[in-house]
């Protein structure tokens, strides 16, 4: 994408007049967490500083997040240290002097919550202009009533990112991404992965709520059908001791299939992640962090729905695998998985493991 579509040359611009591809402009863009959510954004920055070079974005998140981040033009990450030096109301006022200093021209709010909104207050202050999302509470709302339920599509959270840039006059074209290259291995890594010619499929295999974990019993059976054919390597993902001890004893019993859960650092998941031929993941981060590397992804839903607007980017509806909603005619019951409708605890067992399998084997033969 070497320039900006005509689409947008009529476009006013609140920062001063119409954009420019050798105009200057320097936005703090706001997103604190949780993971998921700040891995969808990296496609959308890709696709506006590959429409707009000159645009200078400083991101403010957790230290954490900013691997994701780091191959990305005109992007800089900046630490919220929302647990120790930024916290509480003073600590978010030294956060905004701190960013003030770095002579930003605008806020994109990307978050919506508490710190964010006395973040924003603070830069109302100081006569910066700020953006904030529309997270559209209300249409999720009735998307997750147990009665009279609006059961429809939301725009994504991609699209909802996207249009606080075309607020300050920076319009972009979800529909033309491109993505990076595969990383380099780590030699930690390959040590781990070996050098094979089998297809490399990663399973996430857990999720934030156990309402949209698929059964463990019934991912074994996934799991015993790939490595049982014999053309694939199997690694799993996952974090937390618990996790990991479970993900330990899986892989055990089988020849192709390696857990990588506490073995790597962040940055080595995502380098392998971008060496993946397919990623199978729960509602949860790891699908969003495959698709930002442009990796085929097959999502399992629960309780969540893909109408929600939380779907992997730009991956087909069909490798959205849902339950049986006829069965259960109430889900989606909520947005994140944490609220549970009375007799729905079992809705992912409606997904049969040969589903899964067959649409394995479809994407990658």
């Amino acid at each position: 994408m070497a320039g900006r579509s005509s689409q947008f040359e009529d476009f006013a611009h609140p920062l001063g007049g119409k954009p420019k591809l050798d105009e200057v402009a320097h936005i703090l863009v706001i997103r604190l967490s949780a993971m998921g959510d700040v891995a969808m954004l990296v496609p959308v920055l890709r696709i506006v500083t590959a429409t707009y070079p000159n645009l200078k974005i400083t991101l403010l998140t957790r230290g954490f997040f900013a691997p994701m981040f780091k191959d990305i033009p005109n992007v800089k990450v900046y630490e919220a240290d929302i647990s120790g030096l930024h916290s509480g109301f003073v600590g978010l006022c030294r956060l905004a002097r701190e960013l003030k200093e770095l002579e930003i021209d605008a806020v994109a709010d990307l978050h919506d919550v508490l710190r964010s909104n006395v973040l924003r207050y603070v830069f109302y202050l100081y006569g910066i202009p700020v953006k904030q999302i529309d997270k559209g509470r209300a249409e999720k709302k009735g998307l997750t009533a147990d009665n009279n339920k609006v059961f429809k599509q939301l725009k994504s959270t991609h699209q909802r990112y996207a249009d606080v840039f075309s607020e300050f006059g920076y319009p972009v074209d979800l529909k033309t991404p491109f993505f990076p290259p595969k990383q380099k291995l780590s030699p930690k890594t390959l040590e781990i992965t070996g050098k094979n010619a089998l297809k490399w499929i990663g399973i996430a295999p857990f999720a934030q709520h156990d309402s949209k974990v698929y059964p463990l019993d019934l991912m074994e059976r996934v799991i015993n059908e790939i490595d049982n054919e014999g053309k694939a390597a199997v690694f799993l993902f996952g974090g937390g001791k618990p996790e990991t001890e479970k993900l330990e004893k899986l892989a055990e019993k089988f020849k192709n299939v390696v857990s990588i859960a506490g073995k790597l650092s962040f940055e080595e998941e995502l380098a392998l992640i971008s060496n993946l031929d397919l990623m199978l993941s729960m509602d949860s981060g790891n699908a969003h962090l495959a698709a930002m590397f442009g990796i085929p992804v097959i999502t399992l839903w629960g309780v969540t729905h893909p109408y929600a607007g939380f779907s992997a980017f730009n991956q087909p509806e069909e490798n959205n695998i849902l339950p049986d909603l006829n069965r259960y005619s109430k889900i989606p019951t909520s947005v994140y998985g944490n609220k549970f409708v009375e007799d729905y605890e079992d809705v992912m067992r409606t997904i049969q493991p040969q589903k899964v399998v067959n649409k394995i084997r479809e994407i990658s033969p």
